[in-house]
């Protein structure tokens, strides 16, 4: 399918493989960045703004007026090289802090829906996933050109004539995305520089820091991938431990761990 926009917003991937794609249930109104409808979510803390280094928490809930209970152990995860910036989510920038920008390395602070996830499997070998899917090839590019009509989509690249981006990842030739999840980051609108190309993907090491992204060990981003379910409208919430403790009651995110 060549020439067909796969767009980094909630419901709005075209995805490859129709038959793979659950509908994505509306989240309802938000309880300051995380929605009431989520009953799933990915909490990552690092020390600071700088820190390249994180941890990864998932916790689940019945309903929005049930508590937030952990899933699993907590996982080591690495950030973007230059560390943590507000994004552009689910929530306003709140308090001090640097700000994402394009290129500048650091991956996004607050409240983000989880999308599509991706991979090198082909749809069949992905039934086990409970998010919609998209099997990568080597024409699926996101565009990272700011200048681009399709700047933060992921495309399929078509005829040359559709093609008005001079900057993008081949996304089949990294290999930390044999298995990704879309973050839904500087989404709607799309703002040219505020940030493109944001993912959950596998890291290259426990001390490399990221473009951007999110990453970990494999065996720890399938598990998480195994647990994510559409149904359950999952997020991401991104903080540095000072504005996670914060923010925690404002947001009703869950307790820290003991």
């Amino acid at each position: 399918m060549r020439g067909v926009i796969l767009r980094l917003v909630c419901c709005a991937w075209l995805a490859l493989a129709p038959a793979a794609v659950a509908a994505k249930v509306s989240p309802g109104k938000s309880e300051g960045g995380v929605p009431r409808g989520s009953r799933q979510l990915i909490l990552v803390t690092t020390r600071d703004w700088d820190a390249v280094g994180g941890t990864l928490r998932r916790f689940e809930r019945k309903n929005s007026k049930a508590e937030w209970r952990q899933v699993g152990d907590a996982i080591p995860v690495v950030v973007g090289r230059s560390g943590l910036g507000w994004g552009a989510g689910l929530n306003t920038e709140t308090g001090d802090g640097p700000s994402k920008k394009e290129g500048d390395g650091k991956s996004p602070a607050g409240v983000f829906s989880l999308g599509t996830a991706f991979g090198f499997a082909q749809a069949s070998e992905a039934a086990w996933l409970k998010l919609p899917y998209t099997p990568l090839d080597d024409a699926t590019e996101c565009v990272d050109d700011t200048n681009s009509r399709r700047y933060n989509l992921i495309v399929e690249r078509g005829d040359a004539g559709d093609v008005d981006w001079k900057s993008s990842e081949r996304m089949r030739e990294v290999s930390g995305y044999r298995w990704g999840v879309v973050v839904e980051h500087n989404a709607s609108p799309r703002v040219p520089g505020r940030g493109s190309c944001i993912f959950l993907h596998i890291w290259s090491g426990p001390s490399n820091g990221t473009a951007g992204c999110t990453a970990m060990e494999q065996s720890n981003l399938e598990a998480t991938l195994r647990w994510l379910d559409a149904k359950k409208n999952p997020v991401l919430v991104q903080l540095p431990e000072a504005v996670y403790a914060r923010l925690r009651s404002s947001w009703k995110l869950p307790a820290p761990a003991r």
